[in-house]
């Protein structure tokens, strides 16, 4: 299965919500204008010059391939993640890094439980 591809502003709106920040600190981060932020989140925005693309991703956590396309050549054999987990990841991103911590070990632990049980 390959991703959808969608267009520049609904994969940056979808890694903004993905990696759980807000716009303003997305733009502070990146070093970029909110209000640069906002447009290009707006309806039939442009794409931003290649280096602002960059910083964007870079703050992000996904490629500018991502943004641009909707697609990650080093994801391009897996099958998209569904909406769910996504949720399940920006939930726990929301969490202090020790929570996070405790999530994480629980859940693996679980799924080592779950393994066993084949």
């Amino acid at each position: 299965m390959s991703f959808k591809e969608n267009s520049f502003r609904e994969n940056l709106r979808e890694a903004i919500e993905f990696s759980g920040l807000e716009q303003k600190e997305l733009a502070h981060k990146a070093n970029i204008s909110l209000r640069n932020i906002e447009n290009y989140l707006r309806k039939n925005a442009s794409v931003p010059a290649a280096d602002k693309a960059v910083r964007i991703a870079k703050v992000l956590g996904v490629t500018v391939e991502y943004l641009v396309t909707g697609k990650n050549s080093n994801l391009d054999n897996i099958p998209a993640i569904d909406s769910e987990f996504h949720k399940m990841i920006a939930c726990i991103k929301k969490l202090s890094r020790s929570k996070q911590n405790i999530v994480v070990n629980n859940t693996l632990n679980l799924v080592e439980i779950l393994l066993k049980q084949k």
